[in-house]
C-alpha cells in the first residue's frame, strides 16, 4: 500500500515537472509586440501620475475643514453602491446625541437598506447590513473606530488627535470652508437705490443682507458677481433734466450746485405735478435721453454722478463692495428683446400696450406702454436674459423687499414660459426680507 502511494507521488511530480517545462517553453516562444510594451510603459507612468495627483488633492483637502457628516455619508454611499448595486436609500450621518457614549456621529441607514433589500427578496436584518458596511469603510485618518450598537446603528468615533489637529488649524488659519464640489457663477442683485433719492431703510436692509449672502457664497469658493441694479432711467430723469436746464442753463460749462439732489428732486416733482407745460417738456427730455441726445446724456450723467458719490460714502462706511449696473444698461437690450418676443408671438396687445400673460396669474407683465415706452417689467426681463443667458450664470439671487414678491414671481415664471431661460431652470432665487 505504502509502495503504491510512493509510486503515485513520484509519477505526479514527474507530470508536474513536465508541464512546468512545457509552460516555460511556450512562454519563451511567445514574442511580445514592441508597441504593446510601449503602451504598458506609458500606462504605468500614467498610473503613477494619477496616484501622485490624488495624493496631492488629498493633502490639499486635508488643509481645509472637514464636514464629518458629509464625509462619512459619502463613504457609506460608496460602500453601499459596491455592496448593493441598484439599491438607493437616503443616507445621512448626524451628530450622536448620546453625549459621547456611542461615538461622535451616528447613521441609521442600515434600517432603510434592510427594508429595501427585503423588497427585492434578500432577507437580512439591519445589524448584518451595518456589519458589512462598516467592514467596507476601511481605515481613515480621522477615525478611531466604527462601532455597531443596538439593532444596527453605525457609530463613528473620531480620533482625539485628529480633532486636536483640526482645532489647532482653526486657531492658526481661521475657519475655512469645506472643498467646493462645483464652482458656480452667481449673480447677486442687491441694494438697488434710485438715483436722485435718498437710500432709505429698505435699501439699507437689502444692502446688508445682500452683502452677507455674497460673503457666504464667496467663502464657499463660488464666483460671485455683486450687482447694484440702480434706478437710473425713466420719467423722473425727464423732469430732473428739464428742471436743471431751467435753473442752471449753463450747466454744460459750469458745474451746477446740486449736491442736495433730494431737494432738487422735490422741486422738479412739484413743477411736474403742477405745470402742464413743464410736464410736457419733461416727457420730451425722456425721449431725448432714450434717443441718445448728447447734451441730455451729459446732464443725466451729471445727476447720476452726484447720487453715486453719496451712495459710495455709505458703501464705504459699511465696507460693502457692489458694482453699479442700472436700468440704463439694458436700454439697447430692451430694444432687441421686444421685437424678438413679438416675432415669436409672445406679446398680447391691449389698449395700445403690449403685455405678457403668465399662466395661473391674473396680473400680466407690461412690456411696452401705450406711448411706446418700456417699463420696469421690460428692463427686468432683459436683465434676466443678460444674466442667465449672456453671462451664463448658474444662480440669480435677488435680495428684495417682500412687497415686490408678486412682481418677481411673475418675472421668473414669465422668463421660463417665454423661453428666456429653460423651464427646468431652478436657479432664479428670490430672497424675501
Amino acid at each position: 500500500m505504502q509502495t503504491s502511494l510512493l509510486s503515485h507521488v513520484e509519477n505526479t511530480e514527474k507530470e508536474i515537472l513536465r508541464l512546468s517545462k512545457e509552460i516555460e517553453s511556450l512562454e519563451n516562444s511567445i514574442e511580445v509586440d514592441p508597441e504593446i510594451e510601449q503602451l504598458e510603459s506609458q500606462n504605468s507612468k500614467l498610473k503613477y501620475q494619477i496616484g501622485h495627483l490624488q495624493r496631492a488633492i488629498e493633502r490639499e483637502q486635508s488643509k481645509r475643514m472637514i464636514s464629518f457628516p458629509t464625509y462619512f455619508s459619502e463613504k457609506i454611499r460608496s460602500v453601499v453602491s459596491d455592496l448593493y448595486p441598484g439599491i438607493n436609500v437616503k443616507i445621512e450621518v448626524g451628530p450622536n446625541t448620546s453625549k459621547g457614549k456611542n461615538g461622535d456621529y451616528q447613521c441609521s441607514a442600515a434600517f432603510l437598506l434592510a427594508k429595501e433589500l427585503g423588497k427585492s427578496g434578500t432577507k437580512c436584518n439591519p445589524r448584518d447590513v451595518s456589519t458589512k458596511v462598516s467592514g467596507g469603510i476601511g481605515p481613515l485618518d480621522c477615525l478611531e473606530k466604527v462601532e455597531i450598537t443596538g439593532p444596527g446603528f453605525l457609530n463613528f468615533h473620531l480620533k482625539p488627535s485628529f480633532v486636536s489637529s483640526q482645532i489647532q488649524d482653526i486657531l492658526l488659519n481661521g475657519v475655512r470652508a469645506p472643498p467646493c464640489s462645483k464652482i458656480l457663477k452667481i449673480i447677486v442683485d442687491f441694494s438697488s437705490p434710485n438715483i436722485a433719492k435718498e437710500m432709505h431703510v429698505g435699501h439699507l436692509r437689502s444692502t446688508i443682507i445682500g452683502d452677507t449672502v455674497c460673503r457666504l457664497l464667496e467663502f464657499m469658493g463660488h464666483e460671485v458677481h455683486r450687482v447694484n441694479h440702480l434706478g437710473d432711467w425713466g420719467t423722473q430723469f425727464g423732469m430732473l433734466i428739464a428742471h436743471l436746464q431751467d435753473k442752471f442753463p449753463n450747466y454744460s460749462v459750469e458745474s451746477p450746485p446740486i449736491e442736495n439732489l433730494q431737494a432738487f428732486y422735490k422741486e422738479s416733482k412739484t413743477r411736474f405735478d403742477s405745470d402742464p407745460e413743464f410736464k410736457q417738456r419733461a416727457y420730451q427730455r425722456v425721449v431725448d435721453l432714450q434717443g441718445g441726445n448728447e447734451e441730455i446724456i451729459k446732464a443725466w450723467k451729471m445727476i447720476c454722478d452726484v447720487s453715486l458719490f453719496e451712495f459710495d460714502k455709505i458703501y464705504e462706511r459699511l465696507d460693502i463692495k457692489v458694482s453699479p449696473c442700472g436700468e440704463s444698461f439694458y436700454q439697447k437690450k430692451m430694444e432687441e428683446l421686444v421685437p424678438e418676443l413679438e416675432k415669436q408671438g409672445k406679446l398680447t396687445a391691449s389698449d395700445g400696450c403690449k403685455l405678457v400673460f403668465v399662466e395661473g396669474e391674473e396680473v400680466p407683465l407690461m412690456v411696452v406702454k401705450s406711448d411706446g415706452g418700456f417699463t420696469y417689467d421690460t428692463s427686468d426681463l432683459a436683465a434676466v436674459k443678460y444674466r442667465m443667458v449672456e453671462l451664463d450664470a448658474d444662480w440669480g439671487v435677488y435680495v428684495v423687499d417682500n412687497g415686490q414678491g408678486l412682481h418677481f414671481k411673475l418675472l421668473f415664471t414669465a422668463a421660463r414660459s417665454l423661453g428666456i431661460v429653460a423651464p427646468e431652470n431652478n436657479f432664479l432665487t428670490l430672497v424675501l426680507e
